[in-house]
C-alpha cells in the first residue's frame, strides 16, 4: 500500500491514545535519508492520518512540511490506510495492556495478518502535532469532556475517537 512513498524500509503507524481513546494518528515513512527507518528524527517523514477515516493529510519531514515523498515524488496526503477500524481498536486495546493514561502505539500492515503491534511508548513525542497541523491538549480536553466512562468497551472507544476526530 505504501510503496510508491517509502524508501527501502518499512512505514509504520503511530496512534496516540489518551484514557483508552485513540486521539491522533500518522504514518511514518521512511526515506533515504533516514537509511531506510520509520524514524522522524533520522529524516523519515510523519503524515498525519483522520481518525475518522484513515486518509492520510498534511505531512512533515524535521519542522519542514511536504507534500510529496522526497525520494519517490509520489504525493503523501490522500492515501487511505487499509484495515483502519483494526488499526484503532488495537491502539484503543493497548491501554488495558499498559495501564498508562497516556501512550504511543506502534503498529505495522502486514499483508497476512493484518494490523500488527510493534510496541508501546509511554513518552511517544510531539512531532505527530506537526504531521496533523493539530494540538493534542486540545484533543484530550475533548476526551474528557465526553465524559466516557473509564470501563467502556474498546467499540464505544473507538467510536467516540472516529466521531470526535474525524
Amino acid at each position: 500500500m505504501f510503496a510508491a512513498v517509502t524508501f527501502r524500509g518499512v512505514p509504520d503507524i503511530r496512534v496516540v491514545v489518551y484514557r483508552g481513546v485513540p486521539v491522533m494518528a500518522m504514518v511514518r515513512l521512511p526515506t533515504r535519508r533516514s537509511d531506510g527507518r520509520a524514524n522522524l528524527h533520522q529524516g523519515a517523514l510523519g503524515v498525519g492520518v483522520a481518525l475518522g477515516s484513515g486518509v492520510t493529510g498534511s505531512a512533515v519531514q524535521g519542522r519542514q512540511m511536504v507534500t510529496r515523498h522526497p525520494d519517490t515524488g509520489h504525493a503523501v496526503s490522500g492515501i487511505e490506510v487499509p484495515l483502519w477500524p483494526g488499526v484503532l481498536e488495537i491502539a484503543a486495546r493497548a491501554y488495558e495492556i499498559a495501564g498508562l493514561g497516556y501512550l504511543g502505539v506502534d503498529l505495522v500492515l502486514d499483508r497476512a495478518r493484518g494490523p500488527v503491534l510493534l510496541e508501546l511508548n509511554a513518552r511517544p513525542g510531539i512531532a505527530i502535532q506537526l504531521a496533523n497541523q493539530d494540538g493534542l491538549a486540545r484533543r484530550v480536553r475533548e476526551v474528557e469532556d465526553a465524559r466516557l466512562p473509564e470501563a467502556s468497551p474498546v467499540t464505544e472507544r473507538v467510536a467516540l475517537a472516529r466521531t470526535l476526530f474525524a
